[in-house]
């Protein structure tokens, strides 16, 4: 590995340059990767894999969105594409990609299907490092590993055919073969993974559970409605106060923060934005640190956790989350997105 400063602090990095292509097709090439899941991360990993020429089967239930999606992509039912139980028992390295909750209810079926240095690869730690609300402990005559690319299951995918890559961590759970490091870098870099650096578990499962809820996600979409809403309530235009809030975000600004950093973006803006940003940051930054505080205690008590199984493993769990995104798509707001996103010069060639 090689050692980068990150701020003053020196960590060490996996890139293709050091591990390479190449060998990891070396190192994967008696390996049968089975995909179990292809609804979010799944279709990613395993086209990024398959283009890469290392040998892919896709485990899912069959007749559902997810398994046509699969058929799509040109997997073949009864050759490369299987119901999950017998793609679990064909692969060598067994990719648990499926929800949380999924990984929950299959858990005793894939288990069965474990053989003796057998892989079993996760891209979260959730279901291993809360094993006391998953009920997942693995058996130990088995490889575990983590790889967790830092971006949507689409963007691994994106990312990986404009040939940037998605940067992911890495870890090692469980070495029963004592090849387990080597064979997760290998897979790492198969997926496309722009470089690895290493974690546990329990740092991938802490840090994405507060991501996720707080600057990725959650407080993004909350301090975007507050913004929105704040300018509607004093008589801005929906158009004006969505363009301020949103479009400037996500068409300019945060391209130049992506680009060079966030000093970078300042440089480039007025000096009125500038004077402006850098007075109010640190009020912002105060103001949230007890909202991230609390979540992230309810995160490490296992509170968030909870939620997600509870919620995720109801019945009418997908009708329930389709109205709730409705309610998001139907807001005066994000109406007004849909309509400047028309408008964008792209779309309307």
């Amino acid at each position: 590995m090689a050692q980068f400063d990150f701020g003053g602090v020196m960590e060490e990095v996996i890139t293709s340059e050091e591990f390479s292509l190449q060998k990891a097709r070396e190192r994967l090439q008696d390996e049968t990767v089975a995909i179990l899941g292809y609804g979010v991360q799944g279709p990613g990993q395993a086209l990024n894999m398959r283009d890469n020429g290392i040998r892919v089967i896709v485990g899912q239930r069959e007749g559902g969105s997810s398994w046509e999606r699969a058929v799509d992509d040109g997997f073949v039912p009864g050759e490369t594409l299987f119901p999950i139980e017998e793609a679990a028992k064909r692969g060598t390295v067994i990719q648990f990609l499926l929800s949380d909750a999924g990984q929950v209810a299959t858990w005793p079926t894939v288990k069965k299907c474990l053989d003796d240095g057998n892989t079993l690869y996760f891209s979260h730690g959730f279901s291993i490092v809360y094993k006391d609300q998953t009920g997942i402990v693995p058996p130990p005559n088995v490889d575990v590993v983590l790889v967790a690319p830092k971006g949507s299951g689409r963007t691994v995918r994106t990312n990986f055919l404009d040939g940037s890559g998605i940067n992911s961590s890495f870890a090692i759970f469980q070495d029963y073969t004592g090849q387990a490091k080597e064979k997760t870098l290998a897979l790492g870099i198969a997926i496309g993974s722009g470089y690895l650096f290493p974690t546990t578990f329990e740092n991938e499962v802490y840090s994405d559970l507060t991501g996720e809820r707080g600057v990725l996600m959650g407080c993004l979409a909350g301090v975007m409605e507050a913004q929105y809403n704040l300018l509607r309530k004093n008589g801005h235009s929906p158009s004006e106060a969505f363009n301020e809030t949103v479009e400037e975000l996500t068409q300019s600004l945060i391209r130049l923060v992506a680009e060079n950093g966030m000093d970078w973006m300042f440089s480039n803006c007025s000096t009125t934005a500038q004077r402006g940003a850098l007075d109010w940051a640190p009020r912002f930054r105060d103001a949230v640190a007890p909202v991230f505080e609390e979540l992230y205690q309810k995160v490490i008590a296992g509170e968030e956790t909870k939620r997600v199984l509870e919620a995720n493993s109801a019945p009418d769990y997908r009708e329930k989350l389709q109205k709730e995104l409705n309610t998001i798509k139907n807001t005066e707001m994000w109406k007004t997105g849909a309509t400047v996103r028309s408008l964008r010069p792209e779309n309307r060639r």
